[in-house]
């Protein structure tokens, strides 16, 4: 997002901080009329443009926005959508992404406040694992000529009972209304949104055999010294890598596996 629209979403999700950090407002509803907002929007391209023109006073696309969605949502998502619409956009498509971000904030918000944001976390993590690993049940999620209902029933027999009620309600959004998003930058996205609910960065490490709980800690202080911030781990088993650990933190890969050193050895060999 260019800087008008980087703007409006700062300011949004401090009125979303507001909204969820009242014990009275069901974050997880809120989430739900949100994610409704983003489909209508989605489709109606022309509705969008003119919430976002900039020709148009702010204050009078708010009261179309109250129109056209107070009568369908409840007053807080209302008033979160009308402070979006007086806000510039720089693209009619950035209001339309940054109120799908909200939505799926205000869930992880709900998972926050249920105390079960780890699991949520680590659930994303393990069905992105299972989807990267199986091209049948990624094909099946991708078929565009599956309905919606087909593939969330699909979800809800893989997910139903044996994940968080948070994190089977974010997968189902993403995979019946994927937006152009591949399933994998989706889900990668959704782990970013979660890690930042509690302003830490994500770390995901191989190694060829499970790490101790010590291991574990020392690994995660270590990370979070070099990079200031707290750090969630997702951890993945691959024999491949032989030993030692590969970590790989947004675009930065850390690489210790004995697999990586005879890689370059040979490398050093060969040249």
């Amino acid at each position: 997002m260019n800087g008008a629209s980087r703007e409006a979403l700062a300011a949004a999700h401090e009125s979303l901080d507001a909204l969820v950090d009242n014990t009275s407002v069901d974050a997880a509803k809120l989430a739900g009329e949100l994610a409704a907002v983003t489909a209508l929007l989605d489709r109606e391209v022309s509705l969008r443009r003119v919430l976002t023109d900039p020709a148009q006073a702010g204050e009078a696309k708010a009261e179309l926005a109250g129109r056209i969605f107070g009568g369908q949502v409840g007053g807080e998502t209302a008033d979160l959508v009308k402070g979006m619409v007086r806000s510039r956009w720089s693209q009619s498509r950035d209001l339309v992404d940054s109120i799908e971000e909200l939505a799926n904030t205000a869930d992880l918000s709900a998972a926050q406040k249920a105390g079960v944001l780890d699991n949520v976390e680590d659930e994303l993590f393990r069905f992105g694992r299972i989807l990267s690993s199986s091209t049948e049940l990624r094909s099946a999620l991708t078929n565009r000529s599956a309905t919606a209902s087909a593939k969330g029933e699909l979800l809800g027999g893989l997910l139903g009972g044996k994940a968080e009620q948070v994190t089977e309600r974010l997968v189902v959004r993403l995979v019946t209304h994927p937006r152009g998003r591949s399933l994998e930058a989706g889900l990668e996205s959704l782990s970013k949104l979660a890690a930042a609910r509690r302003d830490r960065m994500v770390a995901v490490v191989t190694s060829a055999v499970p790490l101790t709980e010590a291991q574990k800690q020392r690994l995660g202080a270590g990370l979070a010294r070099m990079y200031g911030r707290d750090m969630h781990l997702n951890l993945e088993v691959d024999p491949a890598v032989l030993g030692g650990i590969s970590v790989r933190v947004g675009d930065e890969i850390i690489n210790g596996t004995i697999a990586e050193r005879l890689d370059e050895a040979q490398r050093r060999i060969a040249g």
